[in-house]
């Protein structure tokens, strides 16, 4: 199959997914083709089938704002046409799902119809699509999409309750690579960081209000009360200035190393302990999968998709948003005793197995050609 995937190419989950679906559809030797701004984070070198096309946004004048959705819309009909894809498959509903839409509608007046395949990631649903502002063109999009995914079970659901969808939505769980993200001996690099043995607790963001960072230092300050340890905080974003003043308020900036935007947090993850993720809203978890991965447990909030990835007392502890004397009590639990961490490890190691991308893929390739099957009848 010939592909195009759009996406944000940033280092949020949906941009994730979208690359590393792409990549491994261009392991099995279909053609893909990125139709985005900016090279994808993750799209760092070349790729045998992989193919990247830029948009240029140009200003004028007369436009307060580039016209960014006008210009991906030309440059969608002129990559469908050129490459002769089979699909278009948007992530992220606004503003892809409606772009895609208009491309569309402008190929069918040139004698091609192109399906399109709409998956949804979070945001673009529970807060940015409930916006009355952009609500109707959401829905519209949805129902207007040949196909329509959802990375899982609460999200689905929450589109449903969200919007009038006519739509049916699959399921198609996140992944994980096992080729990237696994536990290696990473001994040397762990001894520099925590040259004393400290334990050491991770969390992986884009620094938003919704990721509840203040959270993570405030559990970190109970753990390292009673264990000695260290905080790795990897990710930027705009909170991240009040973080660092919460870290100064409480006299903890010296065990807790801010490390901004990283490419390898397979490298980071595989020297860690525990991981947090306390947010108040999130669609699956795709951080929280990758460390358990490189065999790190979790301790999570109750958010949205969570509980469908993290077995509370199995691959970690799910508590309510918010609870960080619970989230502190579960993993002062973990660390205080090697034999439970392992265990810990272990499992949730065999949990992230489930999602591994050799067992979601081939559901995404199954889906493609229902969809392009479909498409053929209304041709």
């Amino acid at each position: 199959m010939k592909i195009g995937i759009v996406c944000y190419p940033t280092f949020g989950g949906s941009g994730v997914v979208a690359t590393e679906l792409g990549l491994g559809l261009a392991a099995k030797g279909h053609e893909v083709h990125f139709i985005t701004y900016r090279r994808p984070a993750r799209l760092l070198a070349y790729h045998q089938n992989v193919f990247y096309h830029e948009v240029s946004g140009e200003d004028y004048p007369l436009f307060e704002y580039p016209p960014y959705d006008t210009a991906l819309t030309s440059k969608l009909v002129d990559v469908v046409k050129h490459e002769n894809l089979d699909l278009m498959h948007v992530h992220y509903a606004i503003p892809h799902a409606a772009v895609a839409y208009m491309a569309k509608k402008i190929l069918i007046q040139e004698g091609r119809y192109v399906p399109v395949i709409t998956t949804l990631h979070g945001t673009d649903i529970t807060l940015v699509g409930s916006n009355p502002a952009f609500k109707p063109v959401v829905e519209f999009c949805i129902n207007k999409s040949d196909g329509v995914t959802a990375v899982s079970a609460y999200l689905k659901e929450e589109t449903l309750s969200h919007f009038d969808v006519e739509s049916d939505i699959r399921v198609i769980y996140n992944f994980v690579n096992f080729e990237r993200f696994k536990k290696v001996d990473k001994g040397h690099f762990k001894k520099a960081i925590a040259p004393n043995g400290e334990r050491l607790l991770a969390h992986i963001s884009n620094f938003r209000k919704v990721k509840r960072v203040e959270d993570v230092i405030r559990v970190f300050q109970k753990v390292y009360e009673k264990i000695p340890s260290k905080l790795l905080l990897i990710g930027d974003g705009p909170e991240r200035g009040h973080v660092e003043d919460l870290c100064r308020e409480i006299g903890l900036c010296h065990e807790v190393r801010f490390l901004g935007k990283q490419d390898a947090v397979e490298e980071l993850l595989a020297i860690s302990d525990l991981f947090i993720i306390p947010s108040e809203s999130e669609s699956f978890g795709l951080s929280a999968l990758e460390a358990m991965a490189c065999e790190v447990p979790v301790i999570s909030s109750d958010a949205g998709g969570l509980p469908e990835l993290n077995i509370h007392g199995e691959t970690g502890y799910i508590t309510s948003i918010g609870d960080t004397d619970s989230m502190a009590q579960h993993a002062i639990a973990i660390l205080s005793d090697d034999e439970v961490l392992q265990r810990f490890r272990k499992n949730a190691f065999r949990r992230a197995k489930q999602f591994d991308i050799e067992k979601i893929l081939p559901q995404y390739e199954a889906y493609y050609e229902e969809v392009i099957e479909k498409s053929l009848i209304k041709t």
